[in-house]
C-alpha cells in the first residue's frame, strides 16, 4: 500500500513475509481514499430517512436507508444553517447532498450532509399515515375514550421484553417512587414480524388474567424499523379493547407510534411511563409529615382548651366541694373565734374594773376598817346578824365580838 510509512514497511519485513499495518494506519489510509475521491466529495443520494435525532447542539443524525441497504448520516448544525432544508423526521423520502468520510473513532463510514431536499413520502411514512387516519376516522384516538389512571395502583402490568434494559430501568423506577405495588410481567417480542401479534397476545393475557389495574407497554429506544411493531394495527386494537388503562412508553421523546396515540396515555420512555403510572412515595411522605405535623398542632390546641377547660371545673368543683365548704367554714369559725375571744377579754376587762371598783367600795365599808380603828363588831351567834342596838339581844343571848386581832365569844346577862 502506498499510504503505509517506512517505519512500517521495515518491521513487517523484519518479522513476517505477509504485510501488516496498525488499526490506526488503515484506518488513516481508508479516510484518504475517500478524501481524495471527487465523486464521493460531492454527491446526492436519495433513501428514506430513519432514526432521526436533533439534539440540543443543533447537529442531526439519522439514517438513509433503502431496502436492505443503510447509510449513516451526519447534519451538523452550521450546515443546516446554511441550507433550505426542512425539519426531519422518519419516514421523509428524501435526496440529500454531502460527502462520504471514514470516522476513525467508531470505525464506520458517515455521510456528511450539506443540504436536504424532499423527494416524497417514504413508504413505512405512508402505512403510518394510513392506518392513522383511519383508525382515527373509528375514534380510537377520540379523547372521551381516554380512562383516568388509578391514583394508587396494587398491581401494575407491563408489557416488554425480559431481556431489555428498558425493563431494568422501569423496575428501578418503581421501586424508588412506588414500592407497594406489585408487578406483573406479560414477556413479549418487540421488535420483528412476530412481535405485534405477541405484544398484542400479552395485553390480552394480562386484561384475562385481571389483577392488574394499569398496563405499561414499553420498549427503549430505536430506528423507525425497529419500533415498527407498535405501529401495526393489531397492537392499536389490542389496546383499545383492554378493559384495563394502559400506558405506552415507547422510544424517545421524539418518537410516536399508533399505540401512543390509542392508549389512555402516552409518556415519552419507558422510565417515564413507569413514572407516570404511579404516585410518588416519598411525596406521599412529605403529605403525611404535613399532616402529621398539623395533627400534632391541632392536638396540642385541643389538649391546652381542654387543660384550661379542666382548670376551670377544677376551680368549680372546689369551690361547692364538701371541703372546701369546711375549710371555709373552719376558716370562719376561726375568725368568729378570734372575734369572740376579743370580746370575752374585753367584757372581763369591763367586769375586772367594774370589780375592782366595787371591791375599793366594799373595802371602804368594811367593818374592818372599823375595827381596826379601834371598834368592834358584834354578832348574834343564831343568826349572824348585827348587832347595834340593846334592843336586839336578850338575855342569854350568845354574842361574838370581833375586833382587830381577834373574836371572843360573851353571853348577854342581866
Amino acid at each position: 500500500m502506498d499510504g503505509l510509512d517506512d517505519s512500517s514497511r521495515y518491521l513487517f519485513e523484519a518479522t513476517a513475509t505477509v504485510p501488516v499495518v496498525s488499526v490506526g494506519e488503515l484506518a488513516a489510509y481508508l479516510k484518504m481514499l475517500l478524501a481524495t475521491n471527487d465523486v464521493l466529495q460531492n454527491i446526492w443520494v436519495q433513501g428514506e430517512i430513519s432514526n432521526c435525532r436533533t439534539y440540543a447542539s443543533g447537529h442531526c443524525y439519522f439514517t438513509l436507508k433503502e431496502d436492505e441497504a443503510q447509510l449513516n448520516c451526519v447534519f451538523f448544525k452550521h450546515a443546516r444553517l446554511r441550507s433550505s432544508a426542512p425539519d426531519l423526521r422518519d419516514g421523509m423520502a428524501v435526496v440529500v447532498n454531502g460527502r462520504v468520510a471514514f470516522y476513525e473513532r467508531d470505525g464506520k463510514l458517515q455521510f456528511y450532509v450539506e443540504d436536504v431536499r424532499l423527494f416524497g413520502t417514504g413508504a413505512l411514512f405512508q402505512r403510518f399515515e394510513q392506518l392513522k387516519a383511519r383508525l382515527a376516522a373509528e375514534g380510537l384516538f377520540a379523547p372521551e375514550r381516554k380512562r383516568p389512571l388509578p391514583e394508587r395502583p396494587t398491581v401494575i402490568g407491563i408489557v416488554t421484553s425480559p431481556q431489555a434494559a428498558a425493563l431494568r430501568d422501569m423496575l428501578r423506577v418503581l421501586r424508588s417512587r412506588y414500592p407497594l405495588a406489585r408487578v406483573i410481567l406479560s414477556p413479549t417480542l418487540v421488535q420483528g414480524d412476530e412481535a405485534p401479534a405477541a405484544i398484542a397476545g400479552a395485553l390480552d393475557l394480562l386484561n384475562e388474567h385481571g389483577e392488574a389495574e394499569v398496563i405499561i407497554v414499553a420498549r427503549g429506544g430505536g430506528s423507525i424499523e425497529e419500533l415498527w411493531a407498535f405501529n401495526e394495527e393489531i397492537v392499536a386494537r389490542a389496546i383499545a379493547r383492554s378493559r384495563i388503562p394502559v400506558v405506552t412508553g415507547v422510544g424517545h421523546e421524539t418518537d410516536f407510534t399508533i399505540a401512543d396515540f390509542v392508549a389512555d396515555q402516552r409518556a415519552s420512555t419507558p422510565t417515564a411511563a413507569a413514572t407516570v403510572a404511579t404516585p410518588d412515595i416519598v411525596e406521599w411522605q412529605d403529605e403525611i409529615e404535613a399532616l402529621r405535623q398539623q395533627l400534632t398542632a391541632i392536638m396540642q390546641d385541643r389538649l391546652s382548651n381542654l387543660a384550661d377547660q379542666l382548670a376551670y371545673k377544677q376551680r368549680e368543683l372546689q369551690y361547692v366541694s364538701p371541703l372546701g365548704l369546711i375549710e371555709r367554714r373552719q376558716q370562719q369559725l376561726d375568725e368568729l373565734t378570734a372575734r369572740l375571744q376579743t370580746c370575752m377579754e374585753y367584757l372581763l376587762s369591763l367586769r375586772r374594773e367594774r370589780l375592782s371598783s366595787v371591791t375599793l367600795r366594799l373595802h371602804s365599808l368594811s367593818p374592818l376598817l372599823t375595827i381596826a380603828r379601834g371598834y368592834a363588831v358584834v354578832r348574834r351567834q343564831r343568826d349572824q346578824a348585827i348587832v347595834t342596838s340593846v334592843q336586839e339581844v336578850q338575855q342569854g343571848d350568845l354574842l361574838t365580838i370581833q375586833m382587830r386581832d381577834g373574836s371572843i365569844a360573851v353571853k348577854v346577862g342581866a
